[in-house]
């Protein structure tokens, strides 16, 4: 009988789920989107049942289509948005609330109290982050104080928190198993960097109770087997978890320290394998947790931008210059240059190494000649300049040069922004033959903890590259794209 390990990419529009065997062949995948709410203006939320039926749906569609047995599968991964904050009855399963997205802002007058009260070098050395409504933490607190009830249920053990993973892991088990990963947990602001356990003054800081958390386990074993769950069979193990930047660089097969990925999702996000050292940056990053594997910690350094893949869906529903996300190629591409314009797609703001969640949009260089072709180009060059910032900070942490980005996720697909990634940063850009390398990762977490793979160098041995981009611009020209870059970027902070 063959066998085939389930992933489950629980993501911030959608999620997908892949059958993959032992070669690491994609044997097929479904996606299912769903609702985002906006209640007010920087406020996101998801309602945790559409995302359940979401999963569902597509584990439903995934066996349909590729004609597998369920009894085939071997093993389920789970890899999701990270700092999404999802609340629900531990007896019921039943969500308490909606869940707060990592987009949303609303926490900011909770991380500004914090600041002014000297919190922050606290924070960031224990968990490695900034203050900033991004993280869990201070969501966690916001539900609890504004749901009247709900702080009272939570002391007394009634209410569940976790990330999505967490979320998934209950519902796949009937409510059993109440479990994350350190790659999640160190997303929280709750979580020590060093003992990889909840922090009692963090947590008291934040006024989160210790009971509603849930327990932190390796990236790689079994936490529980499914119960209950339509289409499955019980009795298959759950046995991999890692938030998705982390899962997609376990997919990319950067196992060692220096090797660095680039994911193109909603938003950008470049971590960087620092191997057992926590690096302390002085740019503004963050220091997270890559994984941990039969005892062995592995770190990670990260940058994100909070809008990337979100921006091209700016232009395709808010301007609605395109009228799906795959047209923007073909449009940039009817002209050889965004003749000075410039986009910073700081839509929620900006991410690392600036963390200004008042920062908004700027759409610069216009002149009567300029077309929505200008415009798209423009918002792909965004996207990577974005990025140029990330990895900059990065060599300046290291203080050396990084010598190739390993891409991924939707928007990699884009030949023209590939190679405007390359020639801005001046750096190789290789690109997989699967791009789904988050649930890749998920599925190669999840088969090594029950023996699929026995180690990781199998799993690297079946990885494939896809194409490789090399930097072409003239230097000239590369430097007065980035005094561009940064003159719009200064616009953009000035309040």
């Amino acid at each position: 009988m063959a066998e085939y390990v389930l992933a489950i990419d629980q993501g911030t529009t959608g999620t997908t789920v892949l059958l993959i065997d032992h070669d690491l062949n994609i044997i097929s995948k479904t996606n299912q989107e769903f609702p985002q709410y906006y209640p007010k203006p920087g406020w996101v939320e998801h309602d945790l049942n559409e995302i359940w039926s979401s999963v569902l749906h597509s584990v439903q569609r995934v066996l349909e289509e590729s004609g597998i047995k369920s009894t085939e599968i071997v093993s389920i991964g789970i890899t999701n948005q990270r700092e999404t904050t999802a609340l629900w009855n531990k007896k019921t399963g039943e969500p308490v609330a909606k869940a707060i997205v990592w987009q949303c802002r609303r926490t900011e007058p909770i991380c500004e109290k914090l600041k002014k009260e000297k919190k922050e070098p606290l924070f960031q050395k224990k968990s490695g982050l900034l203050l900033d409504p991004y993280f869990s933490g201070t969501k966690i607190k916001w539900v609890l104080d504004e749901i009247s009830g709900l702080r009272t249920k939570a002391l007394k053990g009634e209410i569940a928190f976790g990330a999505i993973d967490s979320f998934l892991l209950s519902k796949l088990t009937a409510g059993s198993a109440h479990m994350t990963d350190p790659s999640n947990a160190s997303r929280t602001l709750l979580m020590n960097l060093h003992s990889l356990q909840w922090d009692e003054e963090l947590l008291k800081i934040l006024t989160v109770p210790r009971q509603i958390l849930p327990e932190i386990r390796s990236s790689s074993e079994i936490y529980g087997k499914t119960k209950n769950v339509p289409n499955l069979p019980d009795g298959i193990p759950i046995s991999g978890m890692a938030g998705d930047q982390q899962a997609a660089l376990f997919g990319q097969v950067c196992f060692d320290s220096g090797e660095a990925k680039c994911t193109y999702g909603t938003g950008s996000f470049i971590l960087l394998n620092t191997g057992s050292k926590i690096v302390r940056s002085k740019q503004k990053l963050l220091s997270t947790v890559a994984w941990q594997l039969n005892g062995k910690t592995t770190y990670a350094l990260e940058g994100s931008a909070f809008i990337a893949g979100a921006a091209v869906q700016w232009l395709r529903d808010g301007l609605k210059i395109i009228r799906s996300s795959g047209e923007i190629e073909a449009l940039a591409k009817t002209v050889d240059s965004s003749e000075g314009v410039v986009f910073v797609p700081a839509l929620t703001g900006l991410g690392a190494p600036y963390w200004r969640s008042d920062a908004r949009g700027i759409l610069s260089g216009l002149v009567r000649g300029s077309t929505s072709a200008h415009i798209a180009r423009a918002t792909l060059e965004g996207i990577a300049f974005q990025n140029h910032d990330l990895l900059d900070a990065m060599q300046k942490d290291l203080d050396k040069k990084i010598k190739a980005l390993k891409v991924d996720g939707g928007a990699a697909q884009n030949d023209l922004l590939m190679q405007f990634q390359s020639d801005i940063l001046h750096t190789r850009v290789i690109r997989p033959k699967h791009i789904e390398t988050t649930a890749i990762g998920a599925a190669c977490l999840s088969g090594l903890g029950i023996g699929f793979w026995k180690d990781l160098s199998e799993i690297k041995r079946a990885w494939q590259k896809e194409k490789e981009f090399v930097p072409k611009m003239n230097p000239k020209l590369q430097r007065t794209h980035l005094l561009r870059w940064k003159e719009a970027i200064r616009k953009c902070l000035l309040d």
